[in-house]
């Protein structure tokens, strides 16, 4: 794949990313063959972006992530984590972090949000030794939603810290909602925002924020599935938006967005993928993916345009933010997204 630059670093990411949440045991567990099988998978595709965090399975994903990578040529791969939620020993363990976080683990850690310098500090340590790297390319700060102050004043600053040291190769900040995103972009020297979910077929509330991001030279990665809304071919009733059922007019609209994609003989998640690609600000797309089998397919549809005559008639169906996604323009539910991945 094409890698695109990342601001204005050396930092090169592929088109397609690997969002490696499902591989931490996102809802359910995957044994250690069968993510591995994965990574290899993404390898073999030409995917070189590997996206993951300690939030995600209390560092499985990190270490299984280190370790499928571990025979790789450093330079030929670029592994972005993230900042802001401590693991420590957790006091009073039930016995599994499904209830409480999303993913099927034991749950003898529990994570604290910590956005200070020493936080930021003591979470890149922790987890560069859980993927045995000496260090990170992107390092992104993980839903501030709820320490933003704390957040541009201390973590942004120990970022761009090590990033002059070398130690980390680029600044980021990761979050579903816009306004804060357009704060970090705003006031401080980050080099890319992960934009998850708002920059989207289903929903561009987030194109302010591009558009402010390609004018200041920030590089944007987007999550394009809006948590399964995008992904299915032919979506059913209880499809989920944004990590609860999608409402009917959206489910409609993506309805009519999956049949011109069949009349054009392609799917809709194909076009979900394609779409963020198109605004010069993204340099990728980042999708979390459980088997090699959907590895296989994101590959292709990230390497594919669609016709010319196919997008217009998509934005005719998806142009325009839906109503029912306009609370997420500055608020989200960060108690959902703790849950199901981000």
């Amino acid at each position: 794949m094409n890698a695109r630059t990342i601001g204005r670093t050396q930092v090169r990411v592929s088109p397609l990313g690997f969002g490696a949440a499902p591989l931490g045991n996102l809802h359910r567990a995957v044994d250690d063959g069968a993510a591995l099988s994965t990574i290899e998978a993404a390898w073999a595709e030409g995917v070189r972006h590997f996206d993951t965090a300690p939030h995600y399975g209390l560092g499985l994903s990190e270490r299984r992530l280190g370790r499928a990578l571990a025979h790789r040529p450093r330079e030929e791969f670029t592994l972005s984590t993230k900042v802001g939620r401590l693991l420590e020993p957790h006091p009073h363990p039930t016995g599994s972090d499904l209830p409480a976080g999303g993913f099927a683990v034991p749950d003898t850690l529990i994570r604290r949000p910590d956005y200070s310098r020493d936080g930021v500090l003591r979470s890149l340590e922790a987890s560069r030794a859980r993927l045995g790297l000496d260090r990170i390319d992107i390092a992104y700060i993980h839903d501030p939603d709820e320490h933003m102050d704390t957040a541009v004043a201390q973590a942004v600053p120990a970022l761009t810290e090590l990033r002059r040291q070398g130690v980390i190769g680029a600044v980021g900040v990761g979050m579903n909602a816009v306004a804060p995103l357009m704060r970090f972009v705003t006031e401080t020297d980050v080099d890319v925002v992960m934009v998850a979910g708002r920059w989207t077929l289903a929903d561009r509330t987030a194109l302010l924020l591009l558009t402010e991001c390609a004018r200041r030279g920030v590089s944007v990665a987007a999550a394009p599935f809006n948590s399964g809304l995008l992904s299915d071919p032919d979506p059913s009733d209880g499809a989920y938006f944004d990590y609860r059922p999608a409402p009917p007019d959206l489910l409609a609209r993506a309805r009519a967005l999956a049949h011109v994609c069949r009349r054009h003989a392609t799917v809709l998640p194909h076009a979900a993928v394609r779409f963020p690609l198109r605004h010069p600000a993204v340099a990728g797309v980042v999708a979390g993916f459980r088997t090699p089998q959907e590895v296989g397919s994101a590959a292709r549809w990230a390497a594919h345009d669609l016709p010319s005559r196919a997008w217009e008639e998509l934005e005719t169906i998806a142009a325009g933010p839906p109503e029912s996604a306009t609370v997420h323009t500055g608020e989200d539910p960060s108690r959902q997204r703790r849950k199901h991945g981000r």
